[in-house]
């Protein structure tokens, strides 16, 4: 199909059937959807003025519409508008939030018509020219089969990700399609805003952090926590409602002192008060185990200059900060000087805290107007003013980034990953906690937060990495699994006798290490492997035992392997030994406290307990009244209460977790079309376990008072209790067994209000980061 009208208006009606609502609109409603589409059509043109040089980019730019509107024409999306406008509102992001060009207006524009329609990318490429039809067919999402054990949601991410060897480009236009995607996302099922809000936490809010794209990803964020948590969403944005007019009653005090200041050395510039983001509060919330109430940090002054050309750009951050210190004094542990050492990301600013009006804290940003462009558009606007020559001595300051893409590209052309190895290791590149350390001659490398000797080693170069023995850390002798910090100077002491070990995979926090030590064990371990094998199936033919799912299940866990060739590896290797192997084999995997009914889930799942009823039901067959069984997922220990998700095993069974489990949001990302719906009964449960941290002032009876709170007032089932004292302090952790999320609740009400306690807290052992 290669013709195509290129007229907007002239036909009175849709030419096919709508795809969602299975009939024809009425006259009135397509006129009116005409309508809709015509304005907003007309409004991406206005925005286009700025990139458009010509009469024909804006020409170019209807021909793609007209050719979008016409393949897409009938069809609606789940909200019920025309599908047209979700290329338009895309074209929107893709010019007016990231500030890429006439070429990329027309791929966003066209970037579901080869996977919509009959058009193709030969049509493409005959109407538009080489380059947008290039665009378009990468944009194209996957369609195909894959195997059954790599998630398609992993390998989609893995293609788009090639994207970024050859035109990133095409990756910002994707970035730009998941954020209209997700400000529409209401009106989707409430199992599919799960997968998609979690795959844009778990891996697009990252990604757009890495470019740059700081306004991009702080709404990724946001979403994803409104649709995964809707009730603390909703509070925290009620609570930032409701204090507003204190905040502009500060900042009311807080800039006028500043305004004069500025203005007296004829400074340029714009003063604006920024909200911290919803999602960054909830975090901390969650992070401090504080309420709403209880943090400070709910804004920061934010002031961008315009520079003045015959001085450079730090001396004038510097200048404004001198100005600022002046007024109110700062916090010395507070400054964060990205101007001389910008982000990874290309992110610049200068940071500070300063003590405001009443004895308030403030932070102030300072920033140019070009530090203030790359910080909300990032990438585009970064290499916008490199092209332009307009960055000063700054201009050339994108190794960083280089850098980061050297790695991508790496680990994109390693053949020995499958997609979801690849997601996990890609989402490591993605921290955005950062640290600056240097090599002997002094060149600086950035590194993430928490990064060892050994991290280093391999940023450095595989072959240092794999023969390092130890370090010298501002000229003393360090360990190889010791953390370095910002300001280290780092010399690496290698060996030729060296060689990786499995358990160095548990000193690192860079991908690119991980690949590396991967890759020479996966060559060194063949042998392993099958030698591992072989003892294991000897020893379990010794014990009568069958080699089934449900062993290494048990097995897997105990001897701290990821999967069977780690085991067997480390096995073969003589790293673990099989004592106590029957121990193992006996211990019941299903909980004591899962005998009843205790949770519900949408249809056509059901769960069965694991008791005598179980037995009764593990017969039934298929449709839609087929029994599942379940285990509580022990990386978060839901209990009654919780906010609970399902994901369905290999084995049929499916495991619970809580929504803001880390594995939850992991899983979601990676294996979407596994998620189960799930929720409490409200049937009669056993108690479930539960573990509370508890820290206060020491005093003679502290534990007796703290026992007779629970098991004597309330009547508690207490199973282990662990309190230790020091410097007249105490702290320690009381496991005990509860029916639900609001019992537990009540139960550390109680206890925090014993003397002497200070802080209690449910221990979160999976937090989304």
């Amino acid at each position: 199909m290669t013709d195509f009208n290129p007229s907007f208006g002239e036909n009175p009606a849709p030419a096919t059937v709508p795809a969602e609502s299975g009939t024809r609109p009425a006259r009135d409603n397509y006129d009116k959807d005409e309508l809709m589409v015509q304005q907003q059509f007309d409004e991406l043109l206005e925005r286009c003025a700025p990139i458009c040089k010509s009469e024909g980019d804006y020409e170019r730019i209807r021909q793609a519409f007209y050719f979008a509107n016409e393949a897409h024409k009938g069809v609606k999306r789940h909200s019920g508008e025309p599908y047209i406008t979700h290329p338009l509102s895309v074209a929107r992001i893709v010019v007016v939030e990231i500030g890429l060009g006439v070429k990329s207006v027309m791929a966003a524009l066209l970037h579901d018509v080869v996977e919509d329609t009959d058009y193709t990318v030969e049509d493409i490429e005959h109407h538009f020219g080489a380059k947008v039809a290039s665009m378009v067919d990468e944009l194209t999402k996957l369609e195909g089969a894959f195997a059954q054990d790599i998630s398609k949601q992993a390998e989609n991410f893995k293609k788009m990700l090639l994207t970024l060897s050859d035109d990133i480009r095409v990756c910002l236009i994707k970035i730009a399609d998941r954020l209209h995607n997700m400000r529409t996302l209401g009106s989707m099922p409430k199992h599919k805003q799960m997968k998609i809000a979690s795959e844009t936490i778990y891996l697009f809010a990252p990604l757009a952090h890495r470019l740059g794209l700081y306004a991009i990803k702080t709404e990724f964020e946001d979403l994803s926590l409104k649709y995964r948590f809707p009730d603390e969403y909703n509070q925290i944005k009620q609570k930032l409602a409701d204090t507003e007019p204190q905040r502009l009653q500060f900042i009311e005090k807080f800039n006028p002192p500043i305004i004069e200041k500025l203005k007296e050395n004829n400074i340029e510039f714009e003063i604006s008060g920024r909200v911290k983001s919803i999602y960054s509060i909830w975090k901390k919330m969650k992070r401090k185990q504080v309420s709403f109430e209880e943090i400070y940090d709910l804004f920061a002054i934010r002031i961008v200059f315009k520079p003045s050309p015959l001085i450079p750009e730090k001396s004038q951050c510097w200048h404004v900060y001198s100005l600022i210190t002046d007024i109110y004094k700062p916090k010395p542990d507070r400054i964060r000087d990205w101007v001389n050492i910008p982000k990874a990301n290309g992110y610049e600013a200068l940071h500070c805290t300063v003590m405001g009006p009443e004895g308030v804290w403030a932070e102030v940003q300072i920033r140019s107007e070009r530090m203030n462009e790359i910080a909300e558009r990032g990438f585009a606007a970064h290499w916008k003013y490199k092209a332009e020559g307009k960055g000063g001595e700054d201009a050339g300051n994108d190794r960083e980034l280089d850098q980061w893409l050297a790695q991508l590209r790496e680990a994109l052309n390693s053949p020995s990953e499958d997609a979801v190895e690849f997601m996990d290791n890609f989402k490591m590149n993605l921290q955005v906690s950062e640290i600056v350390v240097f090599t002997p001659d002094g060149e600086s490398r950035t590194m993430p937060k928490g990064a060892t000797v050994l991290d280093f080693a391999y940023e450095i170069h595989s072959k240092i990495g794999n023969r390092a023995i130890g370090a010298k850390v501002n000229y003393k002798i360090t360990p190889l699994f010791a953390e370095i910090h910002t300001g280290d100077q780092i010399e690496i002491l290698t060996s030729q006798n060296a060689r990786p070990q499995v358990e160095w995979l548990d000193h690192i926090t860079t991908a690119k290490a991980r690949t590396h030590i991967k890759q020479f064990l996966k060559r060194d371990g063949e042998n392993n492997i099958v030698r591992g094998q072989e003892l294991f199936e000897a020893e379990m033919k010794k014990l009568g035992v069958p080699l089934q799912a449900r062993v290494f299940r048990k097995v897997l866990p105990a001897y701290h392997s990821a999967g069977k060739d780690e085991f067997y590896s480390k096995l073969g290797a003589g790293i673990i030994r099989l004592d106590g192997l029957d121990k193992i084999l006996k211990q019941n995997a299903a909980s004591k406290l899962m005998k009843y009914w205790t949770l519900q889930f949408a249809n056509p799942f059901r769960f069965l307990g694991t008791g005598d009823d179980r037995k009764k039901k593990e017969g039934e067959e298929g449709g839609e009244q087929a029994g599942y069984r379940y285990v509580m997922a022990e990386c978060c220990n839901p209990i009654p209460g919780d906010e609970v998700v399902g994901f369905k095993m290999d084995d049929g069974r499916v495991e619970v977790h809580k929504k803001n489990c880390h594995n939850a949001v992991k899983l979601s990302a990676q294996h979407g079309e596994r998620i189960v719906p799930v929720k409490w009964s409200s049937e009669k449960v056993m108690s479930y376990l539960a573990v509370i941290e508890v820290r206060g002032i020491d005093r003679v009876g502290i534990l007796y008072d703290l026992a007779k709170i629970i098991s004597g007032e309330l009547n508690v089932n207490i199973r282990e209790l662990h309190i230790h004292s020091h410097d007249g302090i105490f702290e320690g952790t009381i496991s005990l067994y509860v029916r639900s999320s609001e019992d537990l609740k009540m139960i550390m009400d109680k206890v925090r209000s014993a003397k002497g306690v200070e802080k209690v807290n449910r221990t979160e052992a999976s937090m989304v980061d």
